[in-house]
């Protein structure tokens, strides 16, 4: 197919440079390209009549099925093949590697689509590649420029701006984020300036923000894409416009504001509850929120502490509104014991694993603390046990009883709980959580004693703690500064640790 796709290739770049080709020609001289960006980026030209390109593909020995699958042709019972290309300029699309996997035309004059694309085959995912990346990836440029359109790549990179790249015929997708992200950490984003390419900037925004690069928009106006501008201002111009980009937040921003009568109070209020929205959504993709409420209560005039917490009481609300916090209804303190039963279980389960085999305490040791317990007397017994094994210590029972008799709050029967961690085993846990009699084993080694079902149940529990410790902490309504950060990175710590497999090897 890439073969195919290359002879296809040539086929149109002399068909741009044929008679016949005139009105292609004169298409990208009117759109001043010269001789050498032309041959640069391949381009080329689809005849008028309808199966020049298949004649020409099977002349070089290949099938109909092999053109069809390549996107370049289509099989019609009354008139059999025809191409799939034809009174079009060509824009032959490659890899990083400089293969040509798939095209795109534009219609010479009149004509719908005024653009059209090779569709997906085995060697072009839409999703997963950009114009111009071949060339755009040793640029040595700090940062890469999304455009909208090939056009808008072909005339940055004549301009010198060789750094430009765009999607091919699709919105901006995750998949070309990852793409951009092996290249560089910054993208400055040259899109459309009319209401269509406002919107998909921003919708590029989030997506680059969710890959982890920072964007930037570059202001084109008073021209619609940058040729235009190029074509206008010129080099220089252009230049200036780079070096003025702006961050992705203000831009947010500012389009949000566009929605809103500031000098009306309550319109103004709505503002302010859509600005913390903003805040939380931008805020979920970094480990600081701190700038970016800083920036907004400058712009605003809001009040940082008031912002702050706005903030957090959003974030409670939203995670409670995804089913990760559940409201309660009054319920009595059976009724709370009984639904509790299951976490303080987890939590004595992980105690007695780490006294019955003290290994486990590295393995687990980044994903959990003693703050994760949320019953007091099992909290207290991790401090001691935590401590102790940092240290290279065997778990002391006689020391950790010690300290806990020593808590004038501690009962009888909770340091007698405490006690029964070091009398029991693991495994006795275990059968009980999977439902496993000794009577019911008759010998033979139980599910739990492979190390695969050991994982599992270790990971299950430590999620299940790391969940109750998090749900906690939001039920109690934390609403300072510093609250939301905290939700934040305890909600990415836990998504993190349900994708994470924890080995005991």
């Amino acid at each position: 197919m890439l073969a195919l796709n290359k002879d296809a290739a040539t086929y149109f770049y002399y068909q741009l440079r044929a008679p016949q080709g005139g009105t292609g020609l004169k298409y990208f001289q009117d759109r001043q390209l010269s001789e050498e960006t032309m041959k640069k980026f391949g381009l080329g030209f689809a005849n008028v009549k309808s199966n020049d390109l298949t004649r020409y593909l099977k002349s070089k020995g290949y099938s109909d099925t092999e053109i069809r699958d390549a996107g370049l042709a289509t099989y019609h019972e009354k008139y059999g093949m025809s191409d799939k290309f034809w009174n079009r300029v060509m824009f032959p699309i490659q890899d990083i590697n400089h293969r040509v996997i798939g095209f795109g035309g534009r219609v010479i004059g009149e004509g719908e689509p005024k653009y059209l694309n090779s569709p997906e085959t085995e060697v072009f995912d839409k999703s997963r590649n950009l114009y111009g990346l071949n060339f755009a990836r040793t640029s040595r440029k700090d940062h890469l420029i999304l455009c909208e359109g090939y056009m808008d790549v072909i005339a940055m990179h004549q301009a010198g701006f060789t750094e430009a790249v765009a999607s091919l015929g699709t919105a901006f997708t995750s998949g070309q984020a990852s793409l951009l992200r092996r290249y560089t950490e910054n993208v400055i984003l040259a899109y459309d300036s009319d209401g269509a390419g406002i919107k998909a900037a921003l919708r590029a925004i989030g997506i680059l923000r969710d890959a982890g690069l920072t964007g930037k928009i570059l202001h084109l106006e008073p021209y619609k894409d940058p040729d235009e501008f190029m074509k206008n201002l010129g080099r220089e111009a252009f230049e200036e416009r780079l070096a003025s980009a702006e961050d992705s937040f203000s831009f947010e921003l500012r389009m949000l504001e566009r929605d809103y009568d500031m000098k009306v109070p309550e319109s103004k209020m709505k503002f302010r509850r859509a600005v913390v929205e903003k805040l939380y959504q931008v805020a979920d993709q970094f480990e600081d929120a701190k700038p970016f409420i800083e920036m907004a209560c400058d712009k605003y005039h809001f009040g940082y502490e008031e912002m702050c917490k706005s903030v957090a009481a959003f974030a409670n609300k939203q995670e409670m509104n995804a089913g990760l916090v559940r409201r309660r209804e009054p319920e009595t303190v059976q009724k709370q014991e009984k639904r509790d039963e299951p976490l303080l279980k987890n939590q004595k389960i992980l105690l007695t694993w780490l006294v019955d085999e003290p290994g486990v305490y590295g393995k687990l040791k980044k994903y959990i603390s003693p703050d994760d317990f949320t019953e007091g007397i099992y909290q207290k017994a991790a401090e001691k046990l935590f401590e102790s094994l940092e240290g290279g210590h065997a778990p002391s029972p006689s020391a950790i009883m010690a300290a806990l008799q020593a808590d004038e709050n501690a009962a009888e029967d909770e340091q007698k709980e405490i006690a029964s961690l070091f009398c029991t085993k693991i495994s006795d846990h275990l059968r009980q959580v999977m439902g496993i009699r000794e009577a019911d084993m008759e010998g033979e080694t139980s599910e739990f004693d492979t190390k695969a079902e050991k994982e599992k149940a270790l990971h299950d529990i430590i999620v299940s703690i790391k969940r109750a410790s998090l749900q906690k902490y939001m039920e109690k309504g934390g609403s300072d500064k510093n609250a939301f950060s905290h939700i934040l990175e305890a909600k990415k710590a836990l998504q993190e640790l349900q994708k994470t497999h924890i080995s005991l090897d």
